[in-house]
């Protein structure tokens, strides 16, 4: 099985898990891959929806792989066992939906070791739960799939000190490494804000004391926070070892 290059990132992040709960697993294929790949010995393939755990079957099945993929109708983690998994993994859901199924599921995740999370928005926002909640974050992922980026992140119990706001926004972690897809998606961004501050600048030139001028300024210095959040991380890339960059 060959996965995509978002779900081959978030499998490289649940490489050390032994036994997994895929929440929202859709085809299954992320837990079939990790079982191909010797690492698992048990997963439990979960969804809320009857279809995707259909699916999810005829592929378990498929591989010969029903003895050690169990499917599970849950919504989030309710239905998993406190303990029954060292690693969970949340991955193409909504941020706001990823922080409710780690508050919704807390108890039957209490015993989990290992949080797998690729948030497909608002993801500053679970950062900054997971610091909030105990959580540090130790390993994250940017990939580029279908002209899309994707970030990802492993997260494990224990005490972080809290970042900063562009941190938060990009990743320190990937700050740190230098990421080079975290580069290009930094130029990308900074071109598009920068054009989306040009339009506003145009539309509410001078910004009298209108409604619709005090909105469109408001909106103008959101844009500008933005702008000097990409510049702040852009930063981290200027010093000599940036090899990471050539690739």
């Amino acid at each position: 099985m060959e996965l995509s290059a978002r779900l081959a990132g978030v499998a490289s992040l649940a490489k050390d898990a032994e036994t997994l709960a895929d929440i929202g697993t859709d085809h299954a294929y992320l837990p079939i891959w990790l079982m191909q790949q010797g690492t698992l010995t048990k997963a439990i393939a979960m969804d809320i929806n009857p279809g995707p755990l259909a699916r999810a079957r005829e592929n378990i099945n498929r591989y010969g792989m029903q003895e050690l993929i169990k499917t599970r109708r849950s919504d989030g983690a309710r239905e998993l066992l406190p303990g029954e998994v060292d690693t969970v993994v949340i991955a193409g859901m909504g941020g706001a939906l990823t922080v409710r199924i780690l508050t919704d599921g807390a108890k039957m995740l209490a015993g989990t070791k290992n949080f797998i999370l690729q948030p497909q928005s608002e993801i500053a926002g679970v950062r900054r739960f997971l610091h909030e909640q105990g959580f540090c974050i130790v390993q994250e992922h940017i990939v580029k799939d279908d002209g899309k980026y994707y970030f990802m992140m492993k997260a494990v119990r224990g005490e972080q000190a809290a970042w900063e706001d562009y941190e938060y926004s990009y990743g320190k972690c990937l700050l740190d490494q230098k990421d080079a897809c975290l580069w290009e998606f930094l130029e990308k961004e900074e071109r598009k804000q920068c054009q989306i501050l040009e339009r506003l600048q145009a539309a509410g030139a001078g910004c009298p004391e209108k409604t619709e001028d005090a909105r469109i300024c408001g909106r103008r210095e959101e844009v500008i926070g933005e702008l000097e959040k990409i510049v702040r991380a852009k930063a981290r890339f200027a010093s000599d070892d940036c090899e990471t960059l050539d690739r």
